[in-house]
């Protein structure tokens, strides 16, 4: 979407409704929000723009002065959520290096631990997005590509600082450990109300493998 129709759009909302440009950047993000939590907790298609707008505080109609259709809020939605995965991410292993522990034994544990599979609107998004990406328009696939591939680079370039591994080593391992996280984590949500005891062993003996592979490297 244009910026020159964004920013139309921002000027008749505040000719119709008579609100500050303030006003209109928080009910876009408001939007956003809603959106990704919703997204996330119960998949892009099901969630329909009533609902969506309901949860944002907001009516319907004004849905359209923000975007151009459901297409382009997806879009940024991935976008911004990528992003944030990504900042998440450098923030987590910055924090570990400052206590002085390992960055990637304390991203596989908090990865693989009850707290994140609870956590599906705020989680990683990488796995949060994971069952529609294949689903998506193009570019809002496009948009999730190039986050997974930029917040894996981040995680190979932890694991080829800790380990010493080289740069080809150090992806390798970063592909397959973090394959084996979201694979680990998707399937313990999957069964976690139905199944508690196997969800929690999913990412229980998910964990101990990891930790015990990077702990060999």
């Amino acid at each position: 979407m244009s910026t020159d129709i964004v920013y139309a759009d921002v000027a008749k909302e505040v000719l119709d409704v008579g609100v500050s440009k303030q006003k209109v950047a928080q009910n876009r993000q408001a939007i956003i929000e809603a959106a990704e939590r919703l997204f996330r907790e119960r998949g892009v298609e099901a969630v329909g723009l009533v609902e969506l707008m309901a949860a944002a505080g907001l009516t319907r109609g004004g849905f359209y002065n923000h975007f151009a259709s459901k297409a382009a809020l997806v879009e940024e939605v991935v976008i911004r959520a990528m992003a944030d995965g990504g900042e998440q991410l450098a923030a987590t292993l910055d924090s570990s290096r400052q206590r002085g522990t390992d960055p990637i034994e304390d991203e596989i544990d908090w990865y693989l631990s009850a707290r994140h599979r609870a956590d599906i609107g705020n989680g990683c998004p990488n796995a949060g997005f994971l069952g529609d990406a294949p689903r998506l328009d193009g570019e809002a696939r496009s948009q999730y590509a190039a986050g997974l591939s930029a917040n894996l680079r981040r995680f190979s370039a932890a694991i080829q600082q800790e380990t010493g591994l080289d740069e080809e080593e150090a992806w390798a391992h970063a592909l397959a450990w973090f394959g084996q996280m979201a694979g680990a984590l998707l399937l313990s949500r999957a069964v976690s109300a139905e199944d508690p005891d196997l969800s929690d062993q999913l990412l229980a003996a998910a964990r101990q493998d990891l930790l015990a592979r990077t702990r060999k490297v």
